[in-house]
């Protein structure tokens, strides 16, 4: 062997979780880098790049920072000084390299906007000798603005580098009966904490624009057949598919959640769950517009009881979930 040949790292395995992202701080310059980074993608906004690149930087980074790092504020873990998402995910990735992690298997998460990037895990893995990466994008019903967005950077970083390691991404889970499982159980402890009935159990979804829907995205399938695999699981409580987050003038998926959580103390809807099965880890999303913003609409509505179930985050039957995802490809 040539002694001057340089230390070439082989033989591994890497398995890398991948989230949204979030930023790295409440600051208004850290929430703006983040929006930057996101709505620029063009698979995220499907406008003209040049008129779009006008509104962006002209109006929408003027004014939405201080909006949206007001929301992040509200939520932001103190302790640790960073998003719950982050926290979650991190804990995610821990708890899931105890189950599988070893010698040979590596294991690490990545943020699609902000930090850690995927090309810095990416490159990282690669360095400690990782021939094969499996990733796990953390959205269990595909969308192109989401998993699909996620495989592009992959793909972006792999052509980068000279030496390629072989590559699985893993599919959308909306089925998956562990998934399932888990979103039931979540359900059922919830109702064990509380001491009202729920009338409803409303099913909150991330939208997407109804436009993308009707150039063939699969989106609003995959969150309906969650909803409804958990309702046949779960009959004590009947359950609704709204969509939230809708961003911009345009049509998005209905009904809007924020719609319906004003019109349901009207129909005799006043004891209400919402469960945000789409989320793999609470977030600004969850936490703050639903069980902050959404609970002051419903209440405010005539709604008097109002509660949000959490996320899988970093309980055990997710990280089973995960363990399982992942190990069909190890």
């Amino acid at each position: 062997m040539d002694k001057n040949h340089p230390e070439v790292k082989f033989g591994k395995t890497g398995v890398l979780i991948i989230n949204l992202g979030t930023p790295d701080s409440t600051k208004w310059l850290d929430i703006r880098k983040y929006l930057k980074e996101f709505l620029s993608d063009r698979r995220v906004i499907e406008l003209n790049p040049l008129i779009w690149k006008i509104i962006l930087n002209l109006f929408i980074l003027t004014f939405r920072p201080s909006k949206t790092a007001h929301a992040y504020k509200k939520i932001w873990r103190r302790d640790t000084n960073e998003s719950p998402l982050l926290f979650f995910t991190r804990n995610q990735a821990s708890k899931l390299k105890s189950k599988i992690g070893n010698e040979k298997v590596m294991v690490d998460f990545a943020m699609r906007y902000g930090n850690p990037s995927i090309k810095s895990r990416l490159n990282k893995l690669k360095e400690d000798g990782c021939e094969h990466i499996i990733a796990l994008p953390l959205y269990p019903q595909y969308a192109s603005a989401t998993t699909a967005t996620v495989c592009d950077e992959i793909y972006r970083s792999l052509m980068k580098m000279r030496w390629q390691p072989s590559l699985h991404i893993i599919p959308h889970y909306e089925s998956d009966p562990n998934y399932i499982n888990a979103l039931v159980s979540s359900i059922e402890q919830k109702i064990k904490q509380i001491k009202w009935k729920p009338d409803l159990i409303l099913s909150s979804y991330h939208g997407i624009p109804k436009s993308y829907f009707e150039k063939g995205d699969p989106y609003q399938c995959y969150c309906q057949k969650t909803t409804r695999l958990i309702s046949e699981k779960f009959d004590k409580v009947r359950i609704q598919t709204t969509f939230q987050s809708r961003f911009g003038p345009q049509e998005w998926l209905q009904p809007y959640t924020d719609k319906t959580l004003e019109e349901l103390p009207e129909k005799g809807i006043k004891n209400l769950l919402v469960i945000c099965p789409g989320f793999a880890s609470d977030c600004v999303e969850t936490l703050e517009e639903i069980n902050i913003a959404g609970r002051e609409t419903f209440i405010n509505s005539g709604g008097e009881n109002f509660d949000l179930i959490p996320c899988l985050n970093d309980n055990s039957e997710h990280i089973k979930l995960l363990e399982k995802l992942v190990s069909k490809y190890l």
